[in-house]
């Protein structure tokens, strides 16, 4: 009997179109063989759908259209078993649309990608793949994730973490800023991937503009220097925090300082099948770089990896400072675009393969965490009293 996998995206996040290709991509080189695939879009309300047509790239341009056309469902934990039963429901007839046995979330950005989606997942007692709650979600803050990399001996920039408070007094904040670093700088949120809302000030007017554009996006932004002559190296890494390998690397080739949305997914993503997502940027593989710097880099991902407690694959980016011959860390995308199978092709682990051992990870982390107690029998209800009975709890705070 074929394993029910059902492959989630979408989700509330201004990286949903992007999901929608990772994961319709990842669906036509999932092993049918083995898996029944089950596409499950979650809209930009958190709502679930499934469908005939919700697997269909084409159908995304009239999304309305789409969902009129397919069955909203809600996912329900019933006798142990994950169900999607229709909603609403008939008042006649059998509500069960189907039942799922694995989710492979490819979903990108907050309130998915950030642990929000997993704790979810979770809570339904679903195996999923990927990255757990707590990597997941320091995974997608900058700030706590530079924290951790810091203290596990991982070079990182140096930066500063401001808030929406912080921003009603501008002219404070950008004092604050340019007594602590020097122009330019890099203003980015906080908690959101693929450039959306980064942008770089070389005086006090652009800093004002960034800070701007970056809290329309966030409720708090990272400041930090940017690097002037920058050579940007990206590496992904497969397996879990016992044991983890990293990918080929690549060096993405683009004429701006930093990648924008439009570099990664529209200006270069346009051929006759349509967007590749990150698959169809520019970029040189392997990276222009020596041997003994793509060992550093790859076992400072494998480090970086494993330090947060990952899972699944993830893609870790590094900038080289060219005028000071450093590398630093700057950020994990622990459910890279494409999911970075690019980067596994060239040490010849096929994409079907890639997404085989990530499911295979999944289940064993399921199989790991069944072992542990998560409850256990005890009384301590049985002597508690609300209201003006509490004195019956003897030694209850409550």
């Amino acid at each position: 009997m074929k394993i029910k996998l059902a492959v989630i995206f979408g989700g509330k996040s201004v990286e949903h179109e992007i999901s929608v290709i990772s994961a319709l991509q990842a669906c036509e080189y999932i092993d049918r063989e083995k898996y029944d695939v089950i596409p499950l879009y979650m809209t930009k309300t958190g709502e679930f759908y499934v469908g005939e047509q919700i697997g269909n790239i084409q159908r995304y341009n009239d999304i309305p259209l789409l969902l009129k056309e397919s069955t909203r469902v809600l996912l329900l934990n019933e006798d142990g078993r994950v169900n999607m039963v229709r909603y609403p429901m008939k008042k006649l007839g059998n509500n069960v649309i189907g039942s799922i046995d694995v989710a492979f979330p490819i979903v990108h950005g907050t309130n998915v990608e950030d642990g929000t989606l997993q704790g979810y997942l979770q809570t339904l007692g679903l195996p999923y793949v990927g990255s757990d709650v707590l990597a997941s979600a320091v995974g997608m803050n900058k700030y706590v994730m530079k924290t951790v990399f810091k203290d596990n001996g991982i070079p990182v920039l140096d930066c500063k973490c401001y808030n929406l408070v912080d921003f009603e007094d501008p002219e404070k904040l950008m004092d604050g800023i340019e007594a602590g670093f020097s122009y330019p700088v890099i203003v980015k949120p906080i908690n959101l991937g693929s450039s959306v809302g980064i942008s770089k000030a070389v005086d006090r007017e652009g800093l004002e503009e960034a800070l701007t554009l970056a809290f329309t996006f966030a409720r708090k932004v990272l400041v930090e220097p940017a690097i002037q002559q920058l050579q940007e190296i990206n590496c992904a890494v497969l397996g879990d925090e016992l044991e983890a390998e990293a990918s080929e690397c690549e060096e993405p080739l683009n004429a701006e300082d930093i990648l924008t949305y439009e570099d990664k997914y529209t200006g270069g993503g346009k051929s006759k099948g349509g967007s590749k997502g990150m698959a169809s940027l520019s970029r040189a593989i392997p990276a222009r770089i020596s041997q003994e710097r793509r060992e550093e880099i790859r076992q400072m991902a494998v480090k970086g990896f494993q330090c947060l407690g990952c899972s699944g694959v993830a893609r870790i980016d590094f900038m080289i400072d060219r005028e000071t011959d450093r590398v630093y860390l700057n950020e994990i995308n622990t459910i890279p675009g494409s999911l970075a199978f690019y980067l596994w092709e060239p040490l010849g682990l096929k994409y079907t393969q890639l997404l085989e051992r990530m499911i295979q990870l999944a289940l064993k982390r399921h199989r790991e965490n069944e072992k542990l107690t998560f409850s256990f029998e005890t009384n301590v209800l049985a002597g508690v009293k609300l209201g003006g009975g509490t004195k019956g709890a003897k030694g209850s705070k409550l």
